[in-house]
């Protein structure tokens, strides 16, 4: 029997080490998987789609990437009997659940990009003035 998260009552401090919510949150959380369910959010894709859609991410990381998202009921992989076989990866409705909050998070960097780069920049000069280029660390 699946629980859905109506049916759910558990309430855990994700706070907590021990929180089952953590994995959830590192997998939600991880680089590859916000870019990977960005993509599909557009749309069905195939390995190849996504492998060159997503600047940077290597085989084997879109693999495990896709294989765990998968586990965790939010892509749904199709195989189709034909030569040569043809694979497609789908959100499903949970994972486009994620689309919204992710949506969010990337207008929220897209907007507050400048204010971070400046503060970086002004942090690290304050950095390499405390430490110098001829302390020892």
């Amino acid at each position: 029997m699946v629980t859905t998260h109506s049916e759910s009552a558990y309430r855990g401090n994700p706070y907590d080490a021990s929180c089952p919510t953590r994995p959830l949150l590192d997998r939600i959380g991880d680089r590859w998987t916000v870019l990977v369910v960005g993509i599909l959010g557009q749309g069905d894709a195939r390995f190849s789609e996504l492998r060159r859609g997503i600047e940077g991410i290597s085989q084997k990381m879109l693999t495990q990437t896709l294989r765990g998202l998968e586990r965790d009921g939010l892509v749904r992989r199709t195989v189709y009997p034909q030569v040569p076989v043809r694979v497609d990866y789908a959100l499903t409705d949970a994972g486009r659940t994620l689309l919204d909050p992710l949506r969010a998070l990337q207008e929220w960097s897209i907007y507050h990009l400048g204010d971070v780069s400046a503060s970086q920049e002004a942090y690290d000069q304050l950095r390499m003035g405390d430490i110098g280029p001829n302390a020892a660390l």
